[in-house]
């Protein structure tokens, strides 16, 4: 099954007005393949400004959401409020989550459903710490991670989800996964699928790879059988070169 490959750029708490006027404009004047799906995520403070100033062929996605669709909740952003924004994607369970907000496997296959169920589309994030994958505990934090989602699912959730692989020890640190060691993570992640939810839902869903993904990066990753994009961060606030990332893959 062909998966169209998606380039997702997480702007973390990094913008400004200014900075937002010049990523949109690059992105509305910028081009890509057909066959390469863009989304960004800004800053909660930005989603409505980037939504209507972005082209609408550009997903935007919040950096995270909370389960319940309002209450006392001080701080949070509900589903509710970014389907009034027209916001159509969240990104879960970013590392950064899990271990700054101590977010736990539960919660975030929880935050998932609550996603999927009120009509987003949602990139689910997983990955080990350098400490795990020099224990060699790879493949049993990334399920682990992974099952906690997919027992919040039926088979056609997935539809809706798109799975990003993101070594924690390559996030920032401009190490980045050669692309055999992504490769066989993406691969490993794709038959964890198979069996546990089913063969469709493997050979459809879509995986990212993220970790310090740059325009050198990029082209020999992208060549991998299993990874179907990437979820860009610090280079995601470069216009030029995430437009050469987006250029990536024809």
């Amino acid at each position: 099954m062909a998966r169209k490959f998606l380039v997702g750029g997480n702007w973390k708490m990094n913008g400004s007005s200014q900075l937002v006027s010049q990523l949109v404009k690059a992105l509305n004047e910028g081009s890509w393949s057909s066959n390469v799906e863009c989304v960004i995520a800004p800053p909660a403070p930005y989603l409505a400004s980037v939504r209507s100033g972005v082209r609408e062929a550009v997903g935007v996605a919040a950096q995270n959401v909370w389960v319940d669709p309002k209450g006392a909740f001080t701080g949070e952003i509900s589903t509710e409020m970014l389907k009034d924004l027209n916001i159509g994607w969240v990104i879960i369970g970013h590392s950064e989550r899990r271990s700054i907000y101590g977010e736990s496997d539960e919660l975030v296959g929880k935050k998932v459903a609550a996603a999927v169920k009120a009509g987003l589309k949602v990139i689910a994030c997983c990955g080990e710490s350098e400490s795990e994958r020099d224990a060699d505990k790879t493949t049993e934090v990334v399920f682990r991670q992974i099952k906690a989602i997919a027992d919040q699912l039926s088979p056609k959730d997935w539809a809706n989800i798109v799975i990003a692989y993101e070594p924690v020890w390559a996030i920032g640190t401009g190490k980045v996964a050669t692309p055999q060691q992504a490769q066989e993570v993406h691969k490993d992640i794709r038959n964890w699928l198979a069996k546990n939810v089913s063969s469709d839902v493997a050979d459809a869903t879509r995986i990212l790879y993220g970790g310090s993904v740059s325009a050198k990066s990029s082209p020999d990753l992208q060549k991998e059988k299993d990874i179907d994009g990437f979820l860009v961060g610090g280079a995601s606030l470069k216009d030029k070169e995430f437009l050469e990332i987006l250029n990536s893959r024809q």
